[in-house]
């Protein structure tokens, strides 16, 4: 008998959340800045991926029991590394109507389940179109397994990494339950110091496991009931019954260190001005439609991670869901920012994340219908699915070639349609969204939005006197005329002087709306 393991629940319940029109596979597209030597790059993937992690020599295979993770007694690893070509002179469109038609291409569920797809001759380089299914790992543990395939320079072996060792494990450990699954959340909510950690007790400290579950129940009880008793968002064109068609798209990148330039000047974390800029491209796109934003919030699932430092580079699914809703009915860049800054604090104080990592345990060793019944009851509160990923700041290799530009799509559950994807690389900021063709046909024509709304908040700011010392609370003051909610701490962050690198923003149409009150006249023009 090959040799095999027990799958955890959550891994269990993404394995089975699959359906004709949302497949649960992570898709990613690399660019190169030169052409690929195939062989290369089979040896690099044959040292680093599979022969280091032995998820990707394993079969998804289910039974009544429950489902197990198998070695493939006749792996082969050219049936998941593949050449594939796009017609002469085909550009940025062509690659994303490949990577469109690809991304509802299941895997083969008889095989492990990843492809690589490599188009040898691109825009005078290569591309990959990378497929993971999300039951192996959550975004930020594949992350950091494509990144093990890099090197910092062209000229690094390939076979230096890792040697494959049939008896070694990846250090994927496994859930025994529910029980089992929401302490290890709580245990991973202390480990990063968020509010809800600062609350929990130390599981070292606790042998009782029931005991750490019963001190978290009554607040874990009243999500539960929040969580259940959630409306769904507002009625927007970005609801409805979802198809097997999607397109993808991906906007240019923006500068990281004037989103952080941006964000320390307002008070702002990076995660808070890219999520704002999300929300006034939707914004955006919805006027461009002559659809209606009056009241208009649109809801997203946000991806949390749960990993703790002794999950580092191990697989699985370590994260839980968090509700965002986006104030697109707010036409002032600076109001929607803030709003967006106070729902996020209130997020990272709340027991939503580890209780839906909790519920994706329980609905994983439930019947395969009482979990589609219940994630589809979740799924239809939100409109969108939103993960934002950090990664290298330094430029990388891969089989001896530079990685220009890198881009994901995570997958939607039950009828939502849209996923919105930010990951840093190289000092840049890439936004990529995935798009039903019933609810966004075009996602090409929201791409460009989203830094033309970062524009506008980085315009205002410039007009700002830079040379000296600034509080972000003044200046909130200055732009709105009284005081607005504060970062989580609740005190005002230590004056800092922020400078920002002078360019010539593009020309953006910044919606009409009444001006709050109290504002300078030199502010008003952005109203």
């Amino acid at each position: 008998m090959p040799r095999r393991e027990k799958m955890s629940a959550v891994d269990t319940a993404w394995l089975r959340m699959d359906r004709p029109t949302n497949l649960m596979m992570i898709v990613g597209v690399m660019i190169f800045n030169q052409r690929m030597d195939f062989d290369r790059l089979r040896n690099t993937v044959a040292a680093r991926l599979v022969g280091r992690y032995r998820r990707f020599r394993q079969c998804a295979v289910e039974e009544v029991a429950g489902a197990w993770w198998q070695d493939d007694p006749d792996f082969d690893i050219d049936a998941h590394l593949r050449r594939r070509a796009l017609p002469a002179g085909a550009g940025k469109q062509e690659l994303e109507t490949l990577a469109s038609e690809l991304a509802v291409q299941p895997l083969n569920p008889g095989k492990p389940l990843w492809r690589f797809d490599l188009i040898e001759d691109y825009a005078g380089g290569s591309a990959i179109v990378v497929r993971i299914h999300h039951s192996i790992a959550d975004g930020i543990a594949l992350v950091g397994v494509v990144l093990s395939l890099t090197d910092l320079s062209a000229h690094a072996e390939p076979q230096a990494a890792y040697a494959a060792e049939d008896d070694e494990d990846d250090g994927d450990e496994v859930s025994a339950g529910l029980l089992d699954t929401l302490s290890d959340a709580l245990g991973s909510a202390l480990s990063m110091g968020t509010a809800l950690g600062g609350k929990a007790l130390t599981l070292a400290s606790d042998p009782d496991r029931m005991s750490t579950y019963g001190r978290h129940g009554i607040g874990l009880l009243t999500e539960l009931a929040k969580l259940l008793a959630m409306p769904a968002d507002s009625p927007t064109s970005l609801k409805g019954k979802t198809s097997t068609v999607k397109r993808v798209a991906w906007a240019e990148p923006i500068p990281l260190g004037e989103v952080k330039a941006l964000g320390k000047a307002l008070g702002c974390s990076v995660n808070d001005i890219l999520l704002s800029a999300v929300a006034g491209a939707l914004r955006a796109y919805f006027l461009q439609k002559g659809e209606s934003v009056r009241d208009v919030e649109v809801r997203a699932m946000i991806p949390v991670n749960l990993r703790t430092a002794k999950h580092e580079g191990t697989l699985g699914n370590r994260f839980g869901l968090g509700t965002l809703s986006l104030p697109v009915h707010e036409a002032n860049p600076f109001a929607r920012l803030f709003t967006v800054r106070s729902r996020m604090n209130d997020l990272k104080g709340s027991y939503q994340p580890p209780l839906t990592l909790a519920i994706l345990a329980a609905v994983g060793i439930a019947p395969k219908m009482v979990q589609q019944q219940f994630l589809d009851i979740l799924a239809a509160k939100a409109s969108t699915v939103m993960t934002n990923v950090p990664g290298p700041k330094q430029p990388l290799y891969l089989a001896g070639s530079r990685l220009e530009q890198c881009m994901f799509w995570v997958p939607q559950s039950g009828d939502i349609g849209i996923g919105v994807s930010i990951l840093s690389y190289n000092d840049n900021v890439q936004f990529s969204l995935i798009t039903d063709r019933h609810f966004v046909p075009d996602p090409e024509t929201i791409a460009p939005l989203f830094a033309a709304e970062f524009e506008k908040m980085l315009l205002a700011l410039l007009m700002v006197d830079w040379e000296q010392p600034l509080d972000p609370a003044l200046i909130e003051q200055m732009l709105f005329g009284k005081q607005m909610p504060l970062p989580l701490s609740g005190a005002a962050p230590e004056p800092k002087a922020v400078r920002l690198r002078s360019r010539k923003p593009k020309a953006v149409e910044v919606p009409a709306a009444e001006p709050p009150q109290r504002v300078p006249k030199r502010f008003r023009k952005l109203a």
